[in-house]
């Protein structure tokens, strides 16, 4: 195996990995009421193109693997496709990022197949106005989802809190306090301008506002990252069980320490969440591309990866929702 590395050096290690871009919420800040135009079932990669992919990722040096959608839980055989990652040599570390809706339904088989943790988007812990924001979905599932996942052992959860200005930015507090009474690792997002988004910019609340609106909880001590390898900055309250994480693509952006590909569900390889450049893997793994030549792709693409994103320029990704490319 060898080390795969970006022209600026940066080890590149993680691979975020898109089986779906259907999803069973409409999150406010990710898609329209309607939905998005959804790519042709033949477009989609199978399992098997998946497995090459990732084989020829992992014999490059990615060992990390977070499995995303859209809603991955939504894709048929979602378990058996975990159990086909995590017996490919190199990956030891395979993880999976849910609404939760789904999860009390997988939890238990997912943690048998050799998934490792989940994360969990939730964006308020009131009912109602759960139900608001993803314009659908219902909390109690949710919650319940996220005990079982404690219960089987894929922990830690991370719970994953985009903070959105007169929405729900009144609940920062609420869920730093999660953190004391309960297991909870809360990480605060910043809203990233992304495609055509339901929600603008100026709902966008930087973490250090948040930092300072949590302050009445006592003060933030830095600790050891969360198990994953991504990039949330964690700290603790004094005697907390939990932890709280701040992620800030746009105030306080992380791309130095970027260590990421992302693969969509139709097989197209992103250097850069936040910029538009595409690799087509479908095309060659659908030609009979080798295992080999599958490999040298991902070398190219993790090259192409550019130094950091342009949002201080204005220039906003609007090819693809985020639900396409996965987060």
């Amino acid at each position: 195996m060898t080390g795969l590395s970006d022209s600026f050096n940066r080890p590149i290690d993680y691979l975020r990995l898109s089986i779906t871009d259907r999803c069973n919420l409409r999150c406010v800040y990710c898609m329209p009421a309607e939905g998005i135009e959804l790519s042709d079932r033949e477009d989609v990669l199978s399992f098997d193109e998946i497995i090459r992919l990732v084989a020829a990722a992992a014999s490059m040096g990615i060992t990390k693997v977070r499995i995303t959608g859209g809603e991955p839980l939504v894709r048929t055989g979602v378990v058996d496709l975990v159990g086909m990652l995590a017996t490919i040599e190199g990956i030891d570390d395979l993880c999976l990022t849910t609404n939760g809706l789904l999860l009390g339904q997988y939890a238990r088989e997912l943690k048998a197949a050799g998934l490792r943790r989940v994360n969990v988007s939730l964006d308020s812990l009131r009912p109602e106005r759960f139900e608001a924001i993803t314009r659908w979905g219902k909390l109690d599932r949710v919650l319940e989802g996220i005990n079982l996942a404690h219960e089987v052992g894929l922990v830690p959860v991370k719970i994953n809190v985009v903070v959105l200005r007169g929405i729900n930015d009144d609940e920062i507090v609420d869920f730093g306090r999660k953190t004391l009474e309960d297991d909870w690792n809360v990480r605060f997002i910043e809203l990233m301008p992304f495609g055509e988004q339901q929600v603008g910019q100026d709902r966008l609340v930087t973490v250090s506002e948040i930092r300072e609106r949590l302050s009445p909880l006592g003060p933030l001590e830095a600790c050891s990252p969360v198990a994953g390898g991504g990039p949330a900055r964690y700290y603790r309250f004094p005697g907390a069980r939990g932890t709280v994480g701040f992620i800030s693509p746009v105030t306080e952006h992380f791309c130095f320490s970027c260590n990421r590909l992302r693969l969509t569900a139709t097989g197209m390889l992103r250097p850069c969440l936040l910029q538009e450049q595409e690799v087509n893997l479908r095309e060659p793994l659908r030609a009979g591309a080798s295992r080999e030549e599958l490999a040298e792709m991902f070398k190219n693409a993790a090259l192409c990866k550019p130094e950091g994103h342009k949002l201080d320029q204005g220039l906003v990704p609007r090819k693809r929702s985020m639900t396409e490319v996965g987060g």
